[in-house]
């Protein structure tokens, strides 16, 4: 399992970070400063490090020097900056890649697998298998015994976040802030409109309501 470094302030954020990265496959450690985050990264290696650029103390573009004077591990950027100037400057620092707020979780997830295989590091199995369907994470292809099944990009990422952990169980608040943005402020019902739509393509219950909670991978039995 690849190691990623989390160094983020909000811990909003590196709940959800950790919860999706960790769902995906990877191990996860956080640092909540920049400080914190250079004593993290030199206590241990790491393969990957999300870099949050408005760190207390220290911040991302230090934390960013540092580790490049010892280190040439992938290094992506997060920040709520979106200006020309501090894109510029990141990569001046050499950066893999850049992210702003707010950012999609799937996205930022191809990103991260992207990176990997760009610097030749393995990363989590590609593709995921859960009783006769088959999910490729780098195609996108889903095969339902056997036969491709045209899904939406929503609809695809609801399947591999349920498949990917089976039996925990998702609320709509925490589906919301992985697929749709943690400051997403629209009516959770489209959850529910999703799934519902999956489910009749599907044409099997894949999906089990946990009623008063949420949604989680029906069990292999069903």
């Amino acid at each position: 399992m690849k190691q990623i470094l989390i160094a983020e302030d909000e811990p909003d954020i590196q709940e959800l970070l950790c919860a999706y990265l960790e769902d995906a496959g990877y191990r996860t450690t956080v640092a909540g400063d920049g400080a914190q985050a250079l004593a993290v990264f030199g206590g241990q290696p790491f393969d990957l490090v999300l870099l949050d650029l408005m760190l207390p103390g220290i911040d991302g573009f230090g934390v960013c020097e540092v580790i490049r004077r010892q280190s040439q591990v992938p290094i992506l950027m997060l920040t709520a900056l979106d200006g020309e100037e501090s894109q510029l400057r990141g990569f001046g620092l050499d950066i893999d890649d850049y992210v702003t707020k707010p950012f999609s979780m799937p996205v930022l997830l191809e990103k991260i697998r992207v990176i990997l295989r760009r610097r030749g590091l393995a990363g989590p199995e590609s593709r995921l298998h859960y009783r006769d369907l088959s999910l490729d994470l780098d195609t996108r292809e889903v095969l339902l015994a056997g036969r491709p099944l045209e899904l939406t990009a929503r609809e695809f990422e609801l399947l591999h976040t349920f498949l990917a952990a089976p039996g925990r169980v998702f609320t709509r608040e925490m589906l919301l802030a992985r697929l749709w943005g943690y400051d997403f402020y629209g009516d959770e019902r489209v959850v529910d409109s999703h799934i519902k739509n999956l489910r009749h393509k599907l044409g099997r219950n894949y999906i089990e309501t946990v009623r008063g909670v949420g949604y989680r991978a029906a069990k292999a039995d069903r």
